[in-house]
């Protein structure tokens, strides 16, 4: 990395005081350009709006970058991990670009932050020419944690890998042999439609609420093999009102949707916890579908299990939305219309209430004359 007395970044020039740096990053050949800048300079164009400050260039196969010497190295470790991680064949997205990005901001101001490379390069699973892996930091820290810890808790909006993570988990550690059966369960919970009059019988009824943790172990699975696994014993998917009264052994167990248990609903599924046995519990407390009045089991055990050794919460935000960008939006003008309302509504709960019994102000019965 070079200094130069003046530069100019984005089309304005630096002061003399402010002395800049150059970089000159050198691409392997093994490494086709069109690879790390996308079809019609697509990635580059990434790069170019998560580094305003900086003047990047392309010649050949040799990319210059100019400005202040922070943003310089910052471009300098992009590259660096952007090779890195194609050298595993994981192709680059400006998704992967744009989180990567953002992790190297956060490396900066924090030692012990992972590289992209780390988190990108981490698999999961590979069924069927596909390979399941965290796709952000938060996702990667989860991933993590239900490694270490007997219970963990994925709390986060719609779209950020919380169910389809636990459930790669959960099959990984099933064909290392860590476990011998996989447990699935939801509460069976309308969200806001009713379908108990919809014919057919109590598991058809049922199915529609577990039909999401089926499409997943599609995923992961060879088809063919799921119903064999099932009706062994060896795949469960099963409402949360059969976890009743069991003691679940050598079992790595998934609750999803856990925003819609109660309270005794959701002590009842933690205490089914046998020896050898994970449990992953998933849920979205902004998406809630209990009757009014219900206190959410999702809510309550944040509070009860907060210090509790060995159980962990990881907590995902919109940032870690994997799903089209339109959803992060969606999950963020929610959030801030959500506490608009509980701002407006707070003044009503504060207005002073009158006790029962207690008499009403006299009034005169005194006309005018």
């Amino acid at each position: 990395m070079t200094e130069t007395p003046q530069t100019r970044t984005n089309g304005q020039s630096r002061p003399h005081g402010d002395a800049a740096a150059t970089a000159r990053i050198t691409i392997p050949e093994k490494h086709p350009m069109v690879t790390l800048l996308g079809a019609t300079d697509s990635l580059l164009r990434v790069i170019e709006q998560g580094f305003p400050d900086a003047d990047i260039h392309v010649r050949g196969n040799e990319v210059t970058a100019t400005g202040g010497r922070a943003e310089v190295a910052l471009v300098q470790q992009l590259f660096n991990e952007m090779m890195l991680v194609l050298r595993t064949g994981q192709p680059l997205t400006e998704d992967a670009v744009e989180r990567s990005i953002a992790m190297l901001r956060n490396a900066a101001e924090d030692p012990d932050h992972p590289a992209p490379s780390e988190v990108f390069t981490a698999n999961i699973l590979s069924n069927r020419g596909r390979t399941i892996r965290p796709k952000t930091l938060n996702q990667q820290r989860y991933v993590d944690a239900i490694d270490k810890h007997t219970v963990v808790f994925g709390l986060g909006p719609a779209g950020t890998g919380k169910t389809y993570l636990a459930m790669a988990k959960a099959v990984q550690a099933l064909q290392a042999k860590e476990i011998n059966r996989i447990i699935l369960t939801r509460p069976a919970v309308e969200a806001g439609e009713r379908l108990g009059f919809l014919p057919g019988t109590l598991y058809e009824k049922i199915d529609p609420y577990l039909r999401p943790l089926y499409d997943a172990l599609h995923d992961m699975m060879d088809p063919d093999s799921i119903p064999r696994l099932m009706a062994a014993g060896t795949i469960e998917v099963a409402p949360l009102a059969y976890m009743r009264g069991r003691t679940l052994n050598d079992a790595f167990i998934i609750l999803d949707e856990a925003q819609n248990t109660s309270p005794e609903q959701m002590k009842m599924f933690l205490t089914r916890l046998g020896f050898n046995s994970r449990v992953v519990v998933t849920g979205d407390t902004s998406q809630i579908d209990l009757p009014n009045g219900t206190r959410s089991g999702l809510k309550v055990v944040q509070e009860i299990l907060a210090d509790v050794p060995d159980i962990h919460f990881s907590v995902l935000t919109s940032t870690d939305v994997v799903r089209h960008k339109l959803v992060g939006r969606i999950v963020d003008a929610y959030e801030r219309w959500d506490a608009q309302q509980e701002a407006a509504e707070a003044p009503a709960a504060r207005k002073p209430v009158q006790r029962k019994g207690a008499r009403a102000p006299r009034q005169s019965h005194r006309t005018e004359s």
